[in-house]
């Protein structure tokens, strides 16, 4: 088990993989820079026309998306047969086979065939995708997926960049030779993929059992509605299809905006290009530090607000044509306002990882392991949608409405704010997590110990915990990969502002024998119903709040769970949160003390599951007690 995400790029369930993702995505960017490469030196030449540069230019992207709408629900139910790494291996094949062809269009110099070759890595395209992002859960522990995600998102942004900037310098660099060496270039690139994907153990099929369904139409349908069953993974897929369309805005007059506002040439776009990758790149990477290991969806409300400032201060930085004209990036770095732009970039992109990646691990781990890769088809063809709609209203707005890009970055921004504010009302356990890590990172340094390798993976299991503050139901969530449905005594349910937190967890209120029976009772119930369905339940066996520190002796409630459903129970303890805010330590007014309180030092310790069948409260408070130790 890895203890970061950079310790999966030393095994083999994990680098493999990536180094084949990397591969497609670079040799996917070379191979469509070195088309425009070729057309260059075509209209240079005389061979080709101005019109037919044009066309060509235009048809491009159009051939190259037009499989995920043709054959993205074929793909996803193939992944979801198929034993993951042989479909990969299949799939880099095709690639080798598509780049033959597509060296022997760059050879030929064959537009008709280059085009040809163009629409297969499309088809090729259509089919990785619902297996790369299918076949993280089946080699990546819960605590690792947002890391895994994050070495993804990040590995292809710069593969994009960096085959886009091989790709164009193919042409320049080897002048008459240019189309054998990009051809010989994507032939290699695709041979390196394949010999990668033979080293990808092997990882299992999601259903295969399953029955294909050949025709697009209606099963494109039926897939769609299989993102839609459960709203936090249906708006995490529309979350992730609206980066995309974000994106696709941003990137796509990326050039233009070089050129006219940054007053640069092609050299500068690249650079601003980079700077919005590796703004990716980093945020991307930070979402396992700041999610602590877990799939912290409370990070995709900071994303989105990071989105929409940047984009805001992108519309105002300079919103008239640059006065300069051919700047170099050093140029361009020597002119009054250029560090605002290069930090509204990075900051763009660096908040668009942050959104995405935990977008991914949501939808990776709430999501049935025989239905997600027809997930992810169906996500890939609302990504397409959303591609070709943002393109269709850059275009529009500026030609029709005359709109300048600022005006339209900054109408971005504001869809953005809204779409996002929308996302969020309608499922609140977005910013429900995003609350709660605000209020636990803010409040506490925390440390988590044996919680990824004691709490299980899948499956129903109870937590119990001593009780020592407000704030413990939203420590420990922040430290378990999984949800956890907590039991908690009603009058702190109903704490203001915490009862919209608790409610909308689904925490599970509970009253004393003697204050309400029909609530206990139903309270009983519902978490007897939550471990019949493989949920967690975490529950504070000491029925209150200690009053002085020391962990009072566990009520029978806990037995009467394990006797109506023996699950595994997992004992935890907290430590060191008796000195913190919100415990019973002070007076009402003494709790709120700062700083003595504020940024305490908090542990989270886990013990080895118990067989419910044997457990008793007398059993697991002495385990508890021994977790907490003299810490209190």
């Amino acid at each position: 088990m890895a203890h970061n995400q950079f310790e999966l790029l030393a095994q083999r369930r994990f680098l493999p993989y990536f180094v084949v993702q990397l591969l497609g995505a670079f040799n996917d960017n070379v191979f469509r820079q070195a088309i425009i490469g070729l057309i260059g030196v075509m209209v240079l030449a005389g061979a080709m026309t101005g019109d037919e540069r044009a066309t060509y230019t235009q048809l491009a992207p159009a051939i190259f998306i037009l499989p995920y709408f043709l054959f993205s629900a074929t793909a996803g139910q193939i992944a979801e047969k198929l034993e993951k790494a042989r479909l990969i291996r299949i799939v880099t094949l095709m690639e080798i086979a598509i780049m033959s062809v597509a060296a022997m269009g760059f050879v030929l110099q064959s537009m008709p065939v280059l085009l040809a070759a163009l629409f297969l890595t499309g088809v090729q395209s259509t089919l990785f995708g619902p297996v790369k992002y299918s076949i993280l859960p089946s080699v990546l522990k819960p605590e690792e997926l947002t890391g895994g995600n994050g070495l993804v998102e990040m590995g292809t942004s710069l593969s994009i960049l960096l085959g886009m900037i091989a790709g164009g310098l193919v042409f320049a660099l080897a002048g008459a030779d240019g189309p054998w060496v990009a051809g010989t270039a994507v032939i290699a690139l695709a041979v390196a993929g394949h010999l990668a994907s033979r080293a990808i153990p092997e990882a299992g099929a999601g259903a295969p059992d399953l029955r294909i369904q050949w025709n697009p139409i209606p099963e494109s349908v039926r897939i769609w509605r299989l993102t839609r069953r459960q709203p936090a993974v249906r708006n995490s897929v529309l979350g992730v299809s609206w980066f995309w369309f974000v994106g696709t805005v941003l990137t796509g007059n990326l050039p233009v905006y070089a050129e006219e506002f940054m007053g640069g040439t092609a050299t500068l776009y690249v650079f601003a290009l980079a700077l919005f990758s590796v703004g990716v790149g980093i945020g991307s990477l930070g979402c396992e530090k700041l999610s602590a290991r877990t799939v912290e969806i409370g990070l995709v409300p900071l994303g989105a607000l990071g989105m929409s400032v940047f984009l805001f201060d992108l519309a105002f930085a300079r919103q008239a044509a640059a006065t300069a004209s051919n700047l170099t990036v050093a140029g361009f770095l020597a002119q009054p306002g250029s560090t605002r732009l290069c930090i509204d970039l990075v900051g763009i992109g660096l908040s668009a990882g942050v959104f995405v990646v935990p977008l991914f691990a949501l939808i990776q781990s709430r999501t049935p392991k025989d239905e997600l890769a027809r997930v992810i088809a169906g996500m890939n063809i609302q990504n397409a949608l959303l591609i070709v709609l943002a393109t269709g209203l850059s275009i529009g707005a500026q030609q029709l409405l005359g709109w300048t890009l600022p005006q339209l970055f900054l109408a971005l921004a504001v869809v953005n704010t809204l779409v996002s504010l929308w996302i969020f009302g309608i499922v609140p356990e977005f910013a429900m997590r995003f609350v709660s890590w605000l209020l636990v990172r803010s409040l506490y340094r925390l440390r988590v110990h044996g919680v990824e390798r004691h709490v299980p993976d899948e499956g129903a299991a109870l937590i119990v915990c001593n009780h020592v503050s407000y704030m413990d139901a939203l420590i420990l969530a922040g430290s378990i990969p999984r949800p956890v449905r907590f039991v908690m005594y009603y009058r702190i349910f109903n704490i203001p502002v915490m009862r919209w937190i608790f409610r909308t967890a689904r925490a599970i209120p509970i009253a004393g024998a003697k204050e309400d029976p029909a609530l206990i009772q139903r309270a009983f119930d519902e978490i007897d119903a939550a471990l019949a369905a493989g949920e967690l339940v975490g529950i504070f066996p000491e029925g209150a709040l200690t009053k002085d520190g020391a962990i009072a002796p566990f009520k029978s409630g806990v037995e009467k769970i394990l006797a109506r459903r023996p699950v595994p129970v997992v004992p935890m303890a907290l430590r060191g949160m008796w000195a913190s805010m919100w415990s019973r330590r002070d007076t009402r007014l003494g709790r709120m003390r700062v700083p003595r309180r504020f940024r305490a030092h908090v542990e989270v310790v886990a013990d080895a599951p118990v067989d419910g069948a044997t457990a008793s409260a007398a059993s697991l408070e002495a385990q508890v007690r021994a977790l907490r130790g003299d810490a209190a």
